[in-house]
């Protein structure tokens, strides 16, 4: 900007000083200028003397000098760019490369804003997929790592190592869109697991057929909440309270007993001591066939691949983990302090 304020002041002064001294015609005196500054080699326009020749001297060097840093400035900003890009672009792609039993979320609307925000209260890793470069630049701005890209796409979802994650987030606006992703997610890793956002019955059943291991509608779990918020209002906001945010003093977690490291598998939840050594209560058990235990007795036996479903305190939750386990980061979670 300053180079070419400055190229245009010289301009000026040029045409000035062949119109008014030299007496020339302004066309002339603008003509004079440019080639001079051009430096394109062409005769005088009209016979100058010894000051004349000498000021046009003066107005090739400013020319030059004028015109080279202009030159120098925009080679400087295609080659920085350039570079910054591609550094930019090596970052991302060993960012990428170095996640690991991470989870993706594919959309950042306002549907995947709250899940960051969740992923972020619960530190876990993970990786915000988005066509739209507004959409990433700002969930970057946010302190997210994100990736533009078209997630229905085999090749995009590579890049944000599918085959390493243990959980994807379908939340793009279009039902046909998140269905492709399912079907491109369970083909590219089998063992992961896909949580799709439905906007109609007849996608949640779609979805599900899919592949899809969980089906969340926006619209029909919003009634669900709002008609549990006016005739349960007090249970709401204690699921609410120990399900999301930072600031939680219970939690609830799930821990998936693996006979070859829990001790416990084939002894009852009485012989077990779980409540008592760790403080944390079992509220329900999933049998690996799918059936649901709520409120198991002491005389409920556990199973190998059981899913118990526990709550407690941070503390609480992570002395459960080491009784049952070790088990790995991919089947547990530990709580965040608040």
């Amino acid at each position: 900007m300053a180079g070419a304020i400055a190229l245009g002041g010289v301009f000026l002064i040029g045409t000035l000083w062949y119109s008014l001294v030299e007496g020339w015609s302004w066309e002339d005196a603008a003509y004079m200028t440019v080639i001079t500054l051009a430096t394109v080699g062409y005769g005088e326009t009209h016979p100058l003397g010894s000051r004349g020749r000498l000021f046009t001297i003066a107005l090739i060097l400013l020319g030059v000098i004028n015109i080279g840093y202009i030159v120098n400035r925009f080679t400087e900003a295609i080659i920085q760019g350039y570079f910054q890009e591609g550094i930019r672009l090596q970052q991302q792609r060993r960012l990428m490369e170095s996640l690991t039993e991470h989870y993706i979320i594919c959309g950042f609307s306002r549907t995947g804003r709250q899940i960051a925000k969740e992923f972020r209260a619960e530190d876990v890793p993970f990786v915000v997929i988005d066509s739209e470069m507004e959409s990433v630049q700002r969930a970057q701005a946010e302190g997210y790592t994100a990736y533009q890209g078209d997630a229905t796409l085999d090749d995009t979802l590579l890049k944000v190592g599918v085959e390493r994650a243990i959980c994807l987030v379908a939340a793009l606006p279009s039902d046909a869109e998140n269905l492709y992703i399912v079907l491109s997610a369970k083909t590219l890793n089998a063992g992961i697991r896909i949580i799709a956002r439905a906007s109609t019955e007849e996608a949640l059943q779609k979805l599900r057929r899919g592949g899809a291991d969980q089906v969340i509608s926006p619209y029909i779990t919003g009634g669900k909440r709002m008609a549990a918020a006016a005739l349960r209002p007090q249970v709401l906001d204690f699921v609410d309270g120990i399900l999301a945010g930072a600031d939680r003093q219970l939690y609830m977690e799930e821990f998936l007993l693996d006979p070859a490291f829990c001790p416990f598998v084939g002894q009852s939840l009485q012989k077990a001591r779980l409540r008592s050594q760790s403080g944390a209560l079992v509220l329900a058990i999933r049998r690996a066939d799918g059936t649901l235990i709520g409120g198991p007795t002491g005389d409920t036996v556990l199973m190998p691949d059981d899913r118990l479903i526990g709550m407690g305190t941070a503390e609480q939750l992570r002395s459960l983990n080491q009784i049952l386990g070790p088990i790995g980061s991919q089947k547990f979670r530990p709580p965040k302090n608040s």
